[in-house]
């Protein structure tokens, strides 16, 4: 009833019981948490942000993206609502700091392992350049190219501006590492041309005790020391000299290593030739090539190329041997069926017959 003495209504609800009835309610917030807020107002060096706390939570433009920002207009909108990462718990007066530079920057380290997952090959422009090698940005990210995955003969400092196509090396959010290689885009997009036992002309471009490097179109293959002839080489400078133009056969193409295999003893007429006489190695490197791409063909079929004898030119003598060998062995493969068929059934019926005779007894 009312109070006709107060002119008020006691209901028995003190404002300090609405106070707490309100912290009751209360929203709370926790640094890492993602949450929609609407651009209360923009600041000269941040913007006023609402969602949904006591006081209005506050953006540093450093937050605004994970690029620089110059103004807070080149990001946000008064009105706009988006989602925010809270940075920090609230300051001594209560407000809540911001940011969508770290959202970025979590979904830009996601889609990075996405593309390395997929072996994807990324451009991207070099902005600086330093004692080890180049810098990029990649989905918003910085990504460091290896001066030795740097595939070009232009001076690094000549490089900044220019767009690159890129492999990914090492992708790492934990230590914040990412490492980019140009030479295995290059050398992947010219594999893409090249085939196994195709024969190329190159350049020694540099000679190792181990082998030599031949840059064949502006990708690197190694030529082992175990493949520059069928004889024994001490060291690859008894047959190249850097500069040297060779004739070499590719016999292997690993992409995604970025490696290129080569071979000059394969395309050798006989033994030693390439330390004997390299110009008729040169010279008959296609037809030895192709004798290489036979035997290779035979054993794919279960032939020993040994067994097959061709006679100088008679194409058709050899396609008979062929024809020949391979009909041996189909018929060999046939009576080794037969023959492991019977010796089954004779296992078959010894174990039968034990049984019966355990049985019996």
């Amino acid at each position: 009833m009312a109070n006709q003495e107060t002119g008020g209504v006691d209901i028995g609800f003190t404002q300090d019981d609405f106070a707490a009835l309100l912290d009751q309610y209360d929203y709370h917030f926790n640094p890492g948490d993602i949450v929609p807020g609407t651009v209360f107002s923009l600041e000269p060096r941040g913007a006023l942000i609402d969602i949904g706390a006591k006081t209005a939570a506050f953006i540093p433009i450093q937050e605004m993206s994970i690029n620089r920002v110059d103004n807070p207009d080149e990001v946000l909108q008064s009105d706009e609502t988006r989602e925010f990462y809270i940075l920090s718990d609230e300051n001594e007066d209560g407000q809540l700091t911001l940011s969508i530079r770290r959202i970025e920057y979590m979904r830009a380290w996601e889609r990075v392992r996405q593309l390395q997952t997929e072996d994807a090959t990324v451009r991207s422009a070099v902005f600086a350049t330093n004692r080890g090698g180049a810098l990029v940005r990649i989905e918003g990210l910085r990504g460091f190219i290896p001066g030795s995955h740097i595939s070009t003969r232009k001076a690094k400092e000549d490089l900044v501006g220019e767009e690159l196509p890129l492999k990914f090396l090492e992708v790492d959010e934990d230590r914040n590492r990412l490492v980019l290689s140009h030479r295995r885009a290059l050398v992947e997009r010219k594999m893409n041309r090249l085939e196994v036992t195709e024969v190329v002309v190159g350049n020694v471009r540099g000679i190792k005790p181990y082998g030599a490097f031949i840059d064949i179109g502006g990708v690197s293959g190694l030529l082992h020391i175990s493949e520059i002839s069928h004889d024994h080489i001490e060291t690859p400078h008894q047959v190249f000299n850097v500069n040297d133009e060779v004739k070499v056969m590719i016999i292997d193409l690993d992409a995604e290593r970025g490696r290129i295999s080569l071979s000059t003893k394969q395309l050798e007429p006989e033994p030693g030739d390439m330390v004997k006489n390299p110009q008729i190695v040169y010279d008959m490197a296609e037809e030895m090539a192709e004798k290489y791409r036979e035997a290779l063909r035979l054993k794919e079929q279960g032939i020993d190329p040994d067994s097959v004898v061709a006679d100088g030119d008679d194409d058709d003598y050899v396609e008979e041997t062929v024809a020949e060998v391979a009909e041996e062995s189909v018929a060999e493969v046939a009576e080794e069926a037969v023959t492991e068929e019977a010796v089954a059934e004779e296992a078959v019926a010894e174990v039968v017959e034990e049984a019966a005779t355990e049985a019996a007894e």
